[in-house]
């Protein structure tokens, strides 16, 4: 690269290498902007499915194959998650809510938790676990298997639960997420085969902050609208908040414990992918035609997303020393 070319863009890789080293601090800080500059979601709003491709792209190119086949060749643990996030999620979701008769009582929210519990885990769910020091490998190759079923299990619980609830047919909402996924999937092969895996490694920080800054895009399109919902109706913008809260933290709770088996830090790494639900997978799906409570719920669901790596970080870190204790002592007891 000539030298010009080179100082032009070494003060905007360096600008996104530090934003990428703030790790879990810049996740959190991202929702409180989206909520403090509105005007920002106004702008950013139609580009929600752009931002979701971005993300998709950015995540399948740091796909680590070896880890991949590796995790693969064992694959009782990743076959159990897969089958707990795509279709015992839902379907414990959709049975609540239509033996609790909550479907008909409010429907928008109804909606909102089903397309919540249909949904992928986060594309971003690899790096969050990374960032606090969890299995990253593990919650990698789970979500990679969860993806790829997701646009026939999302098609068969529409079927059964959501019925004209939808503005579009389960079919197609099942195809459209095929195209996404399919077409990410095939740009970023293309710039794995452009630029090299080698290169990629090395600008993760960079890459990191860029994931980031698209993560503000899609959290400030989504948010843009909560400022002022709080102030017309706050006390149920905050009863939406809290139930926000209570279903993530209920998915990260039950799926830890489902699977404390394998160890508490491969379970809570599990319990992150699976409350880490790619809404904005679906958003881009059914391209925003939502009701506007459902669209609330989505946005006030980017508090417990953005702000719970940061909070578990301690969690992981203790987790990790416990393990690494126990480690030590079946070493010297065998010694």
């Amino acid at each position: 690269m000539p030298p010009t070319l080179r100082t032009i863009f070494a003060v905007p890789v360096r600008g996104l290498t530090w934003l990428g080293d703030q790790g879990t601090r810049a996740v959190a800080a991202v929702v409180f902007i989206a909520v403090a500059v509105p005007p920002i979601g106004a702008v950013l709003r139609p580009y929600v499915t752009e931002a979701i491709f971005c993300l998709l792209c950015i995540s399948f190119m740091r796909v680590d194959l070896v880890a991949l086949y590796g995790h693969l060749r064992r694959p009782a643990l990743v076959v159990a998650a897969t089958a707990w996030t795509t279709i015992g999620v839902p379907m414990i979701v959709g049975l609540i809510a239509w033996s609790t008769g909550f479907d008909s009582r409010s429907p928008g929210l109804f909606l909102a938790l089903m397309l919540q519990g249909m949904a992928s885990p986060m594309m971003a769910s690899p790096a969050l676990a990374a960032m606090i020091g969890l299995d990253a490998t593990l919650v990698l190759v789970t979500l990679v298997t969860s993806t790829a079923l997701v646009p026939f299990t999302a098609s068969l619980f529409a079927s059964l639960f959501l019925g004209g609830s939808l503005s579009i047919t389960p079919l197609t909402l099942g195809l459209k997420l095929l195209g996404l996924l399919a077409g990410s999937l095939l740009a970023a092969t293309i710039i794995r085969r452009v630029f090299g895996t080698g290169a990629i490694h090395r600008h993760k920080r960079p890459i990191d902050g860029i994931n980031i800054i698209i993560l503000l895009v899609f959290a400030s399109a989504v948010m843009g609208d909560v400022a002022s919902d709080l102030v017309t109706d706050p006390v149920f913008t905050i009863g939406v908040a809290l139930m926000a809260f209570a279903v993530y933290f209920t998915l990260l709770a039950v799926t830890t414990l489902l699977f404390r088996r394998v160890g508490y830090e491969r379970a809570l790494a599990l319990g992150l992918m699976v409350s880490q639900r790619n809404l904005g997978l679906m958003l881009a799906a059914t391209a925003g035609a939502l009701p506007p409570t459902t669209w609330l719920y989505f946005a006030l669901t980017q508090f417990p997303i953005h702000l719970a790596p940061y909070l578990l970080t301690p969690i992981a870190r203790r987790l990790m020393a416990r393990a690494d204790a126990s480690s030590a002592a079946a070493a010297g007891s065998t010694s």
